[in-house]
């Protein structure tokens, strides 16, 4: 085990000692955020990033020792096992290595090669692989036999030379060179499949194309993949077949006689028989992996992105779920995000009931206080803004805001529990309202694939798109922290130790026993034991808890020290909250122990003085050009604010109102080179672009953000 501590911490560049106490506190059931906030003496002050590093080697390391095991067992049942073998499979330090040592023993179906086998062929096989210089019909006719099947001297060189093909298509070592050799030297190649152009058009990229394996992005692989999916391109992964018959050749071939001819035919037909879909299968593996991986990093990071959104705040909201046919749904909530009242309005085509549906976004706007009015951006969004625009309605802010995903909550049974006896376009008005009141609380109860971010989400992997997403959820939602006594079961079941049965257990004590007063009240929760607590406490907030610490990120296993500070300075522990001048006279050095050191300390410090603090930014309002509402409004040249709705490698997509989001390629990011887009936006940024191109027919907005 300590040797996987030492090959991760010289691949992460830590300390070993940081890996062995990590991988200890995972084993213990320590999640990500709490070793990374509170155990950073343990650690060495190693952050989210390099914890979840640690967790995902150790367990691919676990994984391959697991399959090792496996292995060796089968090959002790086979008889095959010998100490030199063993060494091999031991030495072997990634699971391609590993199953190649393994191949050639592995169970298999019949083939050419055990047909060859059973006919006696093997020993001739052996003998031209020597390449001597030998009389080789003399050889080759020994093993006619009839009876076996082997009626003449070239059915036997034939069966040779197929034990041949197969020894050397499961050579390690030769298959080691051709995978390198296929990532390396190999290229991608798709064809348009006959007769499918007009059915193909949005892969017209993709007609007649070839690209190196080793330069092609994420996005390029998971599109040319998904259009043979659909049977609209042929696809080929291989290097030029000249260049792996020159390395087999080379490791193969000893001679220049008839022996080595016989081995020369071999080694073709086992490249293309059996070598080379045998490392296509493989190349196409790794890149759908590698492709997978870099897909699901740049989703993750978008959606940390959209969860930490700055939230409007308690306010009173008033929400619009846009429509044209069947009328806008208005619902207007309490500064909490309950609903107060809704209705529906009808202020366009084809019933236009403009004087009636002014006069009850007035009425409603002044009976609940209405403070700000959120208008989903979906069909008629633009044009149901224009309208409320138009109420001059005073102290009210109007903000468009992204629904993706709202029709999927209001469909589901998070949606049916809060509200069972109101129509489903009701409870997506409701989401809309409450994503501006405050995105992380509301997008928790979505699949975070419905959240309008990433591009070939359905084409990954979606066991590690989830355990990604989730990584990311937990981390946002612990990063923020979570009002105990308002918090849904959604938002709760994120929360460090806690999961969905404790995060019901806690809203059916809520119910029962009112709010809670403490957070040492925790502990009387059903099954939430000193494990959960310790792990979940620090993360939950009590506003305006007797103990003013009960509403700080400051950990309960640390009070004693915040109570000492107070105590040496005469002074209570709220008083250290609101004096500054109290805070600067603590000698931080007079509190450090065996495991609480100044990391820590400096960490209860920052929290003193902004308890609680939200760390997502501050809401801003924001407008989209007056005027410009549908893709046949934009003229090239203009100039029009816009929100970043999704960043991938090749660029940023940007809404600016017409409900079709633009692309400003990466190249247009900036004025200087760019290599990723994340170092130049964020999603939910506000910018501006300039329209450059224009594609209705394709539906194609591009856009740059150079001066």
């Amino acid at each position: 085990m300590n040797l996987h501590q030492h090959k991760i911490a010289k691949e992460l560049g830590v300390l070993e000692k940081q890996v062995n106490a990590t991988v200890e506190l995972l084993d213990e059931g320590a999640t990500i955020p709490f070793i990374a906030r509170y155990r950073k003496e343990v650690t060495g002050t190693l952050d989210e990033v390099q914890v979840s590093a640690i967790r995902d080697r150790i367990t691919q390391l676990r994984d391959l020792d697991k399959r090792r095991e496996a292995i060796l067992k089968s090959l002790e049942e086979l008889g095959k096992l010998s100490p030199e073998l063993t060494e091999k499979i031991n030495a072997a330090e990634t699971m391609s290595a590993l199953e190649d040592i393994y191949l050639p023993y592995k169970p298999k179906r019949k083939t050419k090669a055990s047909v060859a086998k059973e006919k006696g062929l093997e020993p001739l096989a052996l003998l031209i692989f020597e390449q001597n210089a030998i009389d080789l019909d003399a050889a080759a006719a020994k093993f006619i036999d009839t009876e076996k099947g082997v009626n003449n001297m070239e059915e036997a060189l034939q069966g040779a030379r197929d034990i041949m093909a197969e020894s050397m298509a499961e050579n390690a070592e030769a298959r080691a060179h051709l995978r390198d050799l296929f990532l390396n030297k190999g290229h991608f190649k798709s064809k348009l499949m006959k007769g499918k152009e007009e059915q193909a058009i949005k892969y017209k990229d993709y007609y007649d194309w070839s690209e190196p394996i080793k330069d092609a992005p994420s996005h390029r692989i998971l599109a040319m993949r998904r259009a043979e999916k659909e049977l609209f391109v042929s696809l080929e992964l291989a290097p030029a077949e000249e260049l792996a018959i020159e390395i087999l050749n080379k490791q193969f071939l000893l001679a220049n006689n008839s022996s080595a001819e016989q081995v020369e035919l071999a080694i073709k037909d086992g490249y293309k028989r059996l070598l080379a879909p045998s490392m296509e299968t493989e190349t196409r593996v790794f890149t759908k992996n590698k492709a997978d991986d870099e897909a699901i990093r740049v989703f993750a990071e978008n959606a940390r992105q959209l969860l930490l959104a700055a939230p409007l705040g308690q306010k009173s909201v008033m929400a619009i779920d846009p429509g044209f046919r069947t009328g806008c749904k208005v619902v207007c909530l309490d500064e909490q995000g309950k609903l107060l009242e809704n209705t529906n309005i009808y202020p366009h085509e084809p019933q236009k009931k403009l004087t009636e549906s002014a006069a009850t976004i007035k009425q409603l706007v002044a009976k609940h206080q209405i403070k700000a009015i959120a208008i989903g951006n979906g069909t008629a969004g633009r044009e149901t803004e224009d309208f409320i625009q138009k109420l001059n309605l005073a102290d009210c802010m109007i903000v468009m805001v992204n629904e993706s995903g709202a029709s999927i909550y209001s469909a589901s049974e998070v949606a049916r529990n809060e509200f069972p006896d109101l129509d489903l376009t009701v409870r997506g008005a409701i989401s809309i309202g409450r994503r501006l009141m405050d995105p992380l609380a509301e997008l928790v109860k979505i699949d975070p694939q419905s959240i309008g971010v990433g591009q070939y989400q359905h084409d990954v992997d979606q066991k590690k798109l989830q355990a990604s997403l989730d990584d990311t959820v937990v981390s946002c939602v612990n990063l923020v922290g979570v009002e105990l006594n308002t918090a849904s079961k959604q938002i709760l079941s994120y929360v460090s130790g806690l999961g969905p049965q404790l995060a019901q257990n806690i809203i059916d004590y809520r119910t029962k026993n009112g709010p809670f007063v403490k957070r040492s009240d925790l502990k009387k929760v059903t099954r939430l034991g000193e494990k959960a607590f310790e792990q979940a406490a620090a993360f939950l907030r009590i506003r305006h808890a007797k103990n003013p610490l009960d509403a700080s990120a400051v950990h309960p296993e640390r009070y004693e020290i915040v109570e000492k500070m107070a105590k040496d300075l005469h002074c209570k522990v709220a008083d250290l909250l609101a004096d500054e001048s109290l805070r600067k006279q603590i000698q931080l050095g007079q509190y450090v122990t065996s495991d609480v050191g100044m990391p820590t300390l400096t960490d209860i410090i920052s929290e003193l003085a902004k308890p609680g603090l939200d760390p997502r930014e501050k809401f801003e309002a924001f407008e989209f050009a007056v005027g410009v509402n549908n893709i046949k409004d934009l003229r090239i040249g203009m100039t029009l604010p816009g929100i970043v709705t999704n960043i991938t490698n090749f660029g940023a997509f940007v809404d600016i109102g017409v409900h079709q989001d633009g692309l400003v390629h990466v190249s247009q990011l900036a004025d200087k080179f760019v290599k990723d887009p994340n170092e130049v936006v964020k999603v939910s940024q506000k910018v501006m672009v300039r329209v450059t191109e224009v594609d209705e027919a394709r539906k194609r907005i591009a856009l740059s953000m150079k001066s």
